[in-house]
């Protein structure tokens, strides 16, 4: 059949011609996981795939006193509704940096943001905020005058809220609603508490997009358990796309895909059980001390 008449051809043909793309795409070794599932489906259900989020030639450059230094170079990337990704990698790579760019917290040089079709790029803050878009970062501000409860409220857009709901999501990070609901969120909560109910609002929110920023740093072993007990959860249900940020093996091994960021670009890209052996190799690569143990052997 001629390549100009293909555009012409009626709906059902075209979508066997796409199907059988699939198949073959399916047949390729390097296909990941998570591909594979969304490959899978189109070719079952006929139903157009669509990407929740797209980052197009995404490129940030910050002037030093040495010049300019290219923080993210030329990053691609899609990423399916209701999956969990992670994104590790050495740190300085340009996780946290990405991230920000999702959420409108840093601007990108060049490049643009696709959120359910829309372009974002030039959208604040607050708008993405308002499209379903919700952040978790490393180091949580604290806000003097403003108790648990009042963020809670917030975050859930209500202005009532019940004891037993508000208890609901402070139990899933570790915390008793008892003991936090009328405290003020400011110094004298630990880095860790101010983590915990800052993950909470995110989850009051349903978000359709949670970004979490290293959600274990400063968290107990105990309360740990309970957030990635929590984030296997959210996925379960499918109520939102994660992303989340961690050098936590117990956190990797949740993903759907692991995303390797490292000196700006995508070095590594796939499903747990293909992405993680290549993680270990490059730890136990990078180490002096375990490279000298070896050499001995």
């Amino acid at each position: 059949m001629a390549k100009e008449n293909i555009a012409f051809l009626p709906k059902p043909c075209y979508t066997d011609t796409v199907k059988n793309i699939f198949r073959l795409l399916l047949q390729m070794p390097h296909i990941s996981c998570a591909s594979r599932g969304i490959l899978t489906a189109a070719i079952t259900t006929g139903e157009e795939i669509v990407s929740m989020l797209e980052l197009q030639n995404i490129c940030y450059r910050v002037s030093t006193p040495d010049g300019e230094q290219d923080i993210l170079k030329d990053i691609s990337i899609t990423i399916p509704d209701h999956k969990l990704m992670v994104f590790t990698g050495p740190n300085g790579g340009g996780k946290t940096t990405l991230a920000k760019v999702v959420m409108g917290l840093v601007q990108p040089t060049s490049g643009r943001i696709l959120y359910n079709g829309e372009d974002i790029t030039g959208l604040s803050i607050t708008e993405r905020a308002r499209r379903g878009i919700s952040y978790g970062f490393q180091q949580p501000p604290r806000f003097k005058g403003i108790t648990v409860h009042d963020l809670l409220l917030l975050a859930a857009g209500q202005e009532q809220l019940s004891k037993d709901r508000c208890c609901a999501y402070l139990t899933k990070v570790g915390l008793c609603a008892n003991d936090y609901l009328d405290r003020e969120v400011d110094v004298s909560l630990s880095g860790g508490e101010v983590k915990r109910i800052e993950i909470a609002t995110i989850l009051a929110r349903h978000s359709d997009l949670m970004i979490f920023d290293e959600p274990e740093a400063g968290i107990d072993l105990w309360s740990f358990a309970r957030l990635t007990e929590t984030f296997e959860q959210i996925h379960r249900e499918g109520d939102a796309t994660m992303i989340i940020i961690s050098h936590q093996e117990r956190i990797i091994r949740l993903a759907d895909e692991i995303v390797v960021i490292a000196g700006g670009r995508i070095a590594h890209r796939g499903s747990t059980e293909e992405i993680f052996p290549l993680i270990l190799a490059d730890t136990l690569g990078s180490c002096p001390v375990l490279e000298r143990k070896e050499a001995a052997q």
